[in-house]
């Protein structure tokens, strides 16, 4: 049975709006919590369970210095959950057999196989294992909206390990590794491909470059204003110490772009970049994908359910195992230093909660999940053990390096409600 929503808030803190399905009801409570007890100022947040929508709420401030109130349509700038959309539609186009996971970048891509990274291949790009998470060579200002630029940076730099012989997380560099093998076998724009695959027949508001005439919708970004009392985590502390490692690059060689994840190491208010229009008009697809929840669990919702919905195909059974089954594992990411595990461009259950800063850098779902967190909290997966595609948007971001406290309150909340028993073996189950 399906509830209307509609909870008030504090006092100027709006008011919780949607619908929620009676089984999934402990979400919203957690939902609701996030703003009373968590810190929460506007986010919004969608389930579907066996292919039907099941929770779709949003609620708080938008715009806390307009006064602008989350509505229905507020979309917001979800980070690294672009990689999830994006990983989607190069799947996709392995389906069609557009792309091979086998096949050398060469051929697609000539220029970039120079300096160490002749032998790449198309699944090194989506799995972290190419060898250029990061850029040596300075960025130059706003140099991440100029897509030939970057893309001739990148197909120009030095592999920092044979390709497929380590994992580090390639935080911004993936839009354009990946993003330049999509543009090159389609002829179109990783935006345009986005639209046309996904969001046009899913009716999903999710961009990759924003139209203008969306801009009033976007609710900004609110950056994490840390504690002089917090503990850096590992990868924060190497870039705080040398700027030239892949941790300090991932920081500071973006272009003053990502500044709203730079404030997250720093003791200082940073100025963010990320909600101007330059960088909404730009296509960066590792990290500027604006949409909300409900277009996050929709762009999953058919991989949740087989890879079919509405009898229009997705992908079929072969290319789902390929999303779901690891790729790539490590130990030790060389880029935050964190055990991680990748399948064909997202991001698979990671259980770091042994380590000092393990419940943050713990990312529990189900062995057949596959999906991508942003940074500052927003999660958007689909698990097809539990016929469940999930979405979380928020405006203020976490300190946290994958996920922060409403997330997880959110998350387990979601997978013990469609059955889940336990995470205590690094997997829902």
């Amino acid at each position: 049975m399906s509830n209307r929503v509609s909870i008030q808030l504090e006092p100027d803190k709006g008011r919780v709006e949607g619908f929620c399905e009676s089984r999934f009801e402990p979400v919203l409570d957690e939902f609701v919590k996030n703003f009373k007890d968590r810190g929460e100022i506007g986010a919004c947040a969608c389930i579907t369970f066996e292919g039907e929508t099941v929770l779709d709420v949003w609620g708080g401030v938008a715009d806390p210095i307009k006064r602008k109130s989350w509505s229905s349509d507020s979309i917001s700038v979800v980070f690294s959950c672009t990689k999830g959309v994006v990983a989607i539609v190069a799947n996709m186009l392995i389906d069609r057999g557009l792309l091979d996971p086998h096949q050398p970048v060469a051929e697609i891509w000539p220029e970039f196989a120079c300096k160490g990274k002749e032998s790449a291949t198309v699944r090194m790009m989506l799995d972290h294992t190419v060898g250029v998470p990061v850029l040596r060579t300075p960025v130059k200002p706003d140099g991440f909206y100029d897509w030939d630029y970057m893309s001739d940076l990148i197909a120009a730099e030095k592999a920092f390990w044979i390709p497929g012989s380590k994992q580090g997380y390639h935080a911004t560099t993936w839009g354009w590794t990946v993003g330049e093998l999509i543009r090159r076998v389609t002829g179109k724009s990783v935006g345009a491909n986005i639209q046309d695959m996904l969001a046009k027949p899913l009716n999903l508001d999710v961009w990759c470059g924003l139209p203008e005439a969306k801009e009033t919708n976007v609710a900004p970004m609110i950056p994490h204003v840390p504690s002089p009392n917090d503990v850096p985590f590992e990868m924060a502390k190497v870039a705080m110490e040398d700027p030239t490692s892949i941790p300090g690059l991932v920081f500071m060689n973006d272009g003053g772009w990502a500044s709203a994840m730079t404030a997250s190491i720093s003791t200082e208010t940073s100025s963010t970049k990320v909600d101007e229009r330059a960088s909404h008009a730009a296509e960066i697809p590792a990290g500027n994908g604006i949409m909300n929840a409900r277009a996050l669990a929709g762009a999953y919702r058919p991989f949740a359910i087989g890879g079919s919905y509405n009898g229009v195909k997705f992908v079929g059974p072969d290319t789902l195992v390929g999303m779901e089954e690891v790729s790539s594992a490590s130990n030790r990411n060389e880029t935050n230093f964190a055990a991680m595990k990748f399948s064909l461009g997202f991001g698979k259950s990671m259980d770091n909660r042994h380590q000092p800063f393990g419940p943050t850098e713990s990312l529990i779902l189900g062995r057949r999940a596959f999906g991508h967190p942003g940074a500052g909290g927003s999660l958007g997966f689909a698990d097809p053990e539990f016929g469940l595609s999930f979405g979380y948007v928020m405006n203020k971001m976490g300190g946290t390096m994958i996920i922060h406290d409403r997330t997880e309150a959110l998350l387990e909340t979601a997978y013990r409600c469609a059955g889940g028993r336990s995470n205590a073996s690094g997997f829902w189950t």
